[in-house]
């Protein structure tokens, strides 16, 4: 699910607190329920560090969510970014990460090598404080952890994968655009292609 950004909020990221107080601001504005709830978002970013978009990826019980490489990559490969910070909160309020944060986070961060788009980081947040991967320097660890190194098979279905992903988005692209011509609304466009208005109206 894209997350609504206002433009204050699709500012360029220079360290772990720029993307937490957007983060912050993101899950605050969930009612109380939804807030005792993990989720796990995937911001992407441009070749300047700015934020392109946040996607909610899954969303969870109090300690746990599911996320699948396929669903984190999908959007940066449509909005072209070239960097992905991943998060994840923590309701309880402990933000030390866990042993299967790290895991998953290792395993993410290796598939991102294969179809260059580079994980830069991973925050698990609360709703008062934050723990990124990068200041702590878990993700230089990572990357030479000698963990889930994908074989050349993997790397060739990978890339597959990723090109018929770019296409699909160009089929999207192109059927939005006749739709614009013949005068649809934009509500009925994304209905009909999966595209979101902001990538509607910057046709």
């Amino acid at each position: 699910m894209n997350v609504r950004l206002s433009k204050a909020q699709k500012i360029k990221v220079l360290n772990s607190s720029d993307i937490y107080n957007v983060m912050q601001q993101i899950l605050l504005r969930e009612n109380k329920i939804r807030r005792n709830q993990e989720h796990f978002w995937v911001a992407g970013l441009d070749n300047s560090n700015k934020i392109l978009f946040i996607e909610l990826i899954g969303l969870g019980a109090v300690n746990r969510v599911n996320a699948n490489p396929p669903d984190i990559f999908r959007m940066g490969i449509y909005k072209l970014a070239v960097r992905l910070i991943l998060v994840h909160n923590h309701p309880s309020g402990n933000i030390e990460p866990s042993k299967a944060d790290k895991e998953f986070t290792d395993k993410i961060l290796k598939v991102g090598q294969l179809i260059n788009i580079e994980v830069i980081d991973h925050l698990v947040i609360s709703e008062a404080q934050y723990t990124s991967f990068a200041d702590k320097g878990i993700i230089d660890d990572l990357k030479t952890s000698g963990l889930f190194e994908v074989v050349y098979s993997d790397k060739k279905a990978l890339e597959e994968w990723r090109i018929k992903t770019e296409k699909e988005r160009t089929v999207k692209l192109d059927i939005a655009k006749k739709m614009l011509s013949k005068n649809y609304d934009i509500d009925t466009i994304k209905e009909i292609t999966g595209l979101t208005k902001w990538d509607i109206r910057k046709l």
